[in-house]
């Protein structure tokens, strides 16, 4: 059965008001009857260094704490000594909280120079740290971006990806917003791989490329969901939202991206 919560992000936006609340965090997705939530790990601050009080905050609000999400450059064609410590760290968190899983997301540069040699080294990173997860037990996933400078964001380039990562190891997590910025269609990047998805992001966007509030954009919800119905996916979809609402009010943003989600799609 497929569960659904928020990813931090929305918050992220008004990063010095919200990072390291995810007590007010999680009070949102519970009002929102939103069953889970997944953190990048700048916004656990202080938690990221005491798991054991993440645990207890979100055994308390009745929460699950579904995915980790680590965000670097892996500019290299390794891991350079920061880049390894914060995934180990990652890794050795992830043990406190069994079923998350380990979400890696590359940080976009400023343009898609060298983009073979960056594609290689970044494919390179992502596997070698997938095949640590798997050792250690979690399960992994890669979320590519649609920004300029991301060099993972157009149908091509999904095609060399999903070639170039290890499905043994670690799993596919689109994002409906990304593909549909890099020019796909989202419809199809979901049908048609389906079978390595582990784990969805969901956010709106409109013809003009702008984020969007759930329903406000291009996005058709209920057909994705029914896809991923159809295949058989049981894993998270994670509400993120990137609009204009969201970097002024990330709360009423998330609040209304729940309701669009519980009437229009799940129709409850």
């Amino acid at each position: 059965m497929i569960k659904y919560g928020f990813q931090t992000y929305t918050w992220q936006m008004s990063y010095e008001k919200y990072a390291g609340k995810m007590e007010h965090i999680a009070d949102i997705a519970a009002k929102g009857k939103m069953g889970a939530i997944e953190a990048e790990i700048c916004m656990l601050k202080e938690y990221f260094d005491a798991p054991e009080k993440l645990q207890e905050l979100f055994a308390e609000k009745n929460i699950d704490f579904c995915a980790l999400c680590l965000v670097c450059d892996w500019l290299g064609p390794k891991e350079n000594e920061e880049e390894k410590f914060l995934a180990d760290k990652a890794l050795k968190y992830l043990r406190l909280f069994p079923g998350a899983i380990l979400a890696l997301c590359q940080m976009p540069q400023k343009n898609r120079e060298n983009l073979a040699m960056r594609q290689k080294n970044a494919l390179g990173n992502l596997n070698e740290i997938a095949k640590r997860a798997q050792s250690a037990g979690t399960a992994c996933v890669f979320h590519p971006n649609s920004p300029a400078g991301s060099v993972f964001r157009t149908y091509d380039d999904y095609r060399l990806m999903l070639d170039g990562l290890d499905a043994r190891q670690i799993g596919f997590a689109p994002d409906s917003g990304h593909i549909i910025k890099g020019g796909m269609n989202a419809r199809d990047i979901f049908a048609d791989y389906a079978a390595i998805i582990k784990h969805v992001h969901f956010k709106d966007i409109d013809a003009g490329g702008n984020w969007k509030l759930m329903g406000e954009g291009m996005t058709d919800f209920p057909e994705i969901i029914e896809i991923l119905k159809n295949k058989g996916y049981g894993g998270y979809i994670m509400v993120e939202d990137e609009s204009p609402e969201a970097e002024t009010n990330p709360d009423a943003a998330a609040l209304k991206n729940s309701e669009y989600l519980r009437k229009v799609c799940l129709k409850i």
